[in-house]
């Protein structure tokens, strides 16, 4: 998805004040400020933004920003999201001298000239300007150069489009580009047509087997049967003496048994 188109009541958007920033962030001071979210505000004009000479981490995502001029004052800046806004320009940020993170996706960047201000920043090693799982994108992303010309401009990066360009695993991204420029067909070449899909077991493999008798547990089980009912019988007779000793040893027992001694 480019980035959204012109809306009805632009010129009455949102504008930065230092009560909106100091409501945002809980701070007193701007100089204060060091992480602000004003994620789809419907910002306009970023006004005194640059006062907030502290500010290290700033999303301004989801706006409708046509220029970043206000940044240029924030030399501590390092992660920086301005995705989904109407920028042409990143020239500002040239001065962001300790920026490393960049996201710039969703915009009307047209072309590696928009981004020749990032080539003099020595920290910058991420950098993304498409997001397919959000849909955003920028116009000079559907260069078919666009990733060779990025890279040959920003040498320094590590990381373009969330994929892996330097240090270590760059190496499969990169085999992964190749597999997949191998496998799509050329213009006006008809593809191989893909071998339907086969299953991977039997169709018998998910039934349930039928359970299965084993002569080993049936004895093992009959023995059981009989061990507990000579252990009832033992009861039995157990109680039938215990009765019969109460009765001997009764009253009228030990009458009996004093003509004895």
């Amino acid at each position: 998805m480019e980035p959204r188109g012109e809306k009805s009541g632009e010129a009455d958007g949102v504008h930065v004040t230092p009560q909106l920033l100091k409501a945002r962030s809980g701070e007193f001071s701007l100089e204060s400020i060091l992480l602000l979210k004003l994620r789809g505000l419907g910002l306009v004009d970023l006004g005194c933004l640059g006062d907030c000479l502290g500010l290290e981490w700033l999303d301004l995502s989801g706006n409708a920003l046509t220029q970043l001029g206000p940044l240029a004052s924030l030399r501590q800046l390092a992660v920086l999201n301005v995705a989904d806004n109407r920028l042409t320009g990143l020239e500002p940020l040239a001065a962001c001298e300790n920026l490393q993170r960049l996201n710039a996706a969703g915009n009307l960047l047209a072309g590696p000239a928009q981004l020749q201000c990032l080539a003099g920043l020595r920290g910058l090693e991420r950098l993304r300007l498409r997001d397919p799982l959000a849909r955003l994108s920028n116009p000079l992303c559907a260069s078919p150069c666009y990733w060779a010309s990025v890279r040959e401009l920003l040498p320094g990066l590590k990381v373009l489009d969330g994929e892996r360009v330097s240090g270590r695993g760059s190496d499969f991204y990169q085999l992964c580009r190749d597999l997949d420029s191998s496998l799509r067909p050329g213009p006006g070449t008809p593809g191989p047509r893909p071998a339907e899909a086969q299953p991977w077991v039997e169709p018998s493999y998910w039934e349930a087997w039928p359970t299965r008798s084993s002569s080993i547990l049936e004895e093992a089980c009959r023995q059981f049967q009989d061990t507990l009912q000579e252990c009832r019988d033992l009861d039995r007779q157990a109680r039938d003496s215990l009765a019969q000793a109460e009765r001997v040893l009764g009253p009228a027992g030990a009458a009996a048994a004093s003509f004895v001694f």
